[in-house]
């Protein structure tokens, strides 16, 4: 899908986590496209690598780093990493999440709700923390952080995601405030359903299911990952400039039915 509006991020450097496929991904890459050093974050190394050496090869500036986002020893040295690499820290998309064939509730392990948590929520705590800590060295920074249209509505069999994703929201409005008058905005965004690696999983591949799903968004298609990106994009960028503490669904209309 082409990028229809162009940004120019040079001299800037951004963060991506879960940066190996799918939002992440493409996420990343358009920050490179726009100029920007971009750190990609993820456990997948081997898929992470080869993504970050085709920015580099194509003219690009990207750095790998290997982070599990719920333990907080990656996280600093993540961020340490960055820094002492690119010298600052401008923009984060804190993308790394998981999610769970559908369970319910009475029968979801408790070791599965935990694993959930310290990803989807734990994580995207753990790494503002840390991005804001250098931010404030700075005294500018934007992040966006991703929740899902299940941080907005109940998702039968998906009680733990739904939780880290309304938790996410939370986060998101609360270190808005606490950091306004510190020249860093705090946003997140909503996908909707996307044509993503996660879309594979929670589907178990059937294309069926996913035609199904696509009639659940009032746009009647599936959301592409290059959409996502644009939505990070513009709210790092100077156009959202009196934007912070919100929460922007990408969901093709879901959420205005």
């Amino acid at each position: 899908m082409a990028r229809q509006v162009k940004y120019n991020f040079e001299g800037c450097v951004a963060l991506v986590t879960g940066a190996a496929k799918g939002m992440g991904l493409s996420t990343a890459k358009a920050f490179a496209e726009a100029g920007a050093a971009t750190v990609m974050a993820d456990v997948d190394m081997a898929s992470l690598q080869t993504e970050v050496d085709k920015i580099n090869n194509s003219g690009g500036k990207a750095l790998a780093v290997k982070c599990n986002v719920a333990n907080e020893e990656e996280v600093s040295s993540m961020i340490d990493l960055t820094v002492a690499t690119f010298g600052k820290l401008d923009m984060a998309y804190n993308n790394a999440g998981i999610n769970t064939l559908e369970i319910k509730v009475a029968d979801l392990s408790r070791a599965d709700y935990d694993r959930i948590v310290s990803i989807n929520q734990n994580g995207i705590w753990l790494c503002m923390q840390y991005e804001i800590r250098q931010m404030l060295k700075q005294g500018s920074g934007v992040i966006v952080n991703c929740s899902s249209l299940a941080g907005h509505v109940g998702a039968s069999g998906r009680a733990a995601y739904s939780a880290t994703k309304y938790a996410v929201i939370g986060m998101t409005k609360s270190a808005a405030l606490e950091y306004a008058t510190k020249g860093i905005r705090v946003n997140a965004i909503s996908p909707g359903m996307f044509e993503t690696p996660m879309a594979d999983f929670i589907t178990k591949g059937n294309r069926e299911v996913l035609k199904e799903m696509t009639k659940a968004a009032p746009i009647g298609r599936l959301g592409q990952p290059e959409e996502i990106a644009d939505a990070v994009l513009w709210l790092c960028s100077d156009g959202s400039s009196y934007v912070t503490g919100e929460t922007v669904a990408v969901d093709g209309g879901y959420l205005a039915q």
